[in-house]
């Protein structure tokens, strides 16, 4: 029952549409390669595959309605050139969607919200149906908290927070969230060797589709994802600046531990422990060799990137953010300051203990291989806490 299969899902999310053209990019290998993925590896429980289904589906459909309604669109999308939009970027954990909400405070500012994420095309012109799209879309972060609990303590999200690049990347089916939910190592091995091109072109479109309604913002746009795409960001986005975020590694390890548990449990086993510390070190230790590695290699971008610090972060945030706008030779008003001021004292204004934080009772295993940290740490300033 509910069984995941790339041909049925397309010939499901047609006949629902009555479209069938899924524009570009292409939805496959991708696709195919995900499900059998999912079917094979993940050990999906009933709830899980049946949640996973739907999702895929709704994706599916989706890209039928978005290929359906940028066909007569082309042009006025083509206007929109997208310029110099910030990513922010970096270590899981470290502060970004913080930071997140706070550079899209600035009037002059916009970011994709969640609300426009999930349902991106309007029935109808006017206030009246993106209120309706709105409560739809809150509406369905309630069902998700109800059966993941913990959800606000590890990624606290509402209709209007702004969301993370990762969900416009999904509906490429090239996205390390389906990685995030479920153990799907053939997918992630795929993920890993494939040009991302496709997918940042697709979240281009996306971008300029949102742009018809709100013109002329500077986009701030957010994954930590990023950092495994870097080559091809600045591809798609050449005059894109980046603002990276640093944190200890041990503190983002065990954080991060924490967060994979929750979501992975909503689909199948959460995972053991020991294995996955294991396993988030290795991966943490990679990203920050990549992201070293680019930055060396490409000298001609090094004045592209602002360094952030987690600690700064949580200290200082309005401070910070005014740093921020200095290395962008953007004026930081008063009003701007305000707003940040306000949501910075507001920022515990979901239920439960935030999972930023170093989750209690958590344990590094012994035998982790922490000392592929010290390069980054060293070239960052970031110490271990005593006795971590």
């Amino acid at each position: 029952m509910w069984f995941l299969e790339s041909t049925k899902l397309c010939a499901e999310a047609r006949r629902r549409t009555g479209l069938e053209d899924f524009g570009s990019p292409p939805i496959e290998p991708a696709l195919s390669v995900l499900t059998k993925s999912l079917e094979d590896e993940a050990e999906l429980h009933g709830l899980g595959r049946f949640l996973m289904r739907v999702h895929l589906r709704d994706l599916l459909e989706m890209r039928l309605r978005l290929a359906e309604a940028w066909k007569d669109k082309s042009s006025a999308l083509d206007q929109s050139s997208i310029e110099k939009p910030i990513f922010i970027v970096g270590m899981p954990r470290s502060g970004s969607t913080f930071l997140h909400e706070l550079l899209t405070e600035d009037p002059e500012h916009r970011a994709p919200r969640v609300w426009e994420v999930m349902y991106p095309l309007a029935s109808s012109p006017g206030k009246k149906d993106q209120s309706r799209r709105i409560a739809k879309a809150e509406a369905c972060l309630w069902f998700f908290r109800k059966l993941a609990p913990r959800a606000d303590a590890v990624y606290p999200m509402r209709a209007l927070t702004p969301h993370e690049c990762v969900a416009i990347h999904s509906q490429t089916f090239l996205s390390p969230e389906f990685i995030s939910t479920c153990r799907i190592p053939s997918y992630e091995a795929f993920l890993g060797s494939t040009d991302l091109v496709p997918a940042y072109r697709h979240q281009r479109r996306f971008l300029q589709h949102l742009e018809l309604e709100s013109p002329g913002k500077r986009w701030i746009l957010k994954s930590p994802d990023h950092v495994h795409g870097l080559k091809e960001l600045f591809t798609v986005f050449p005059d894109a600046r980046i603002i990276q975020t640093h944190r200890n590694p041990l503190e983002v390890v065990k954080s991060s531990v924490d967060l994979t548990r929750v979501l992975r449990g909503l689909y199948g086993p959460p995972g053991n422990v020991e294995e996955l510390l294991a396993r988030e070190t290795n991966v943490l230790a990679e990203s920050t060799e990549r992201f070293i590695q680019f930055r060396d290699t490409h000298p001609e971008l090094e004045e592209r990137f602002i360094d952030v610090k987690y600690t700064d972060i949580v200290a200082d945030p309005v401070g910070t953010v005014r740093r921020i706008y200095e290395q962008l030779d953007s004026p930081f008003t008063e009003l701007s300051a305000h707003r940040l001021q306000h949501l910075a004292s507001n920022r515990s204004r979901y239920e439960g203990r935030r999972a930023s934080a170093e989750p209690a009772g958590l344990k590094l295993a012994p035998g982790l291989d922490t000392a592929r940290f010290e390069r980054y740490c060293l070239r960052f300033e970031l110490f271990p806490k005593a006795g971590a």
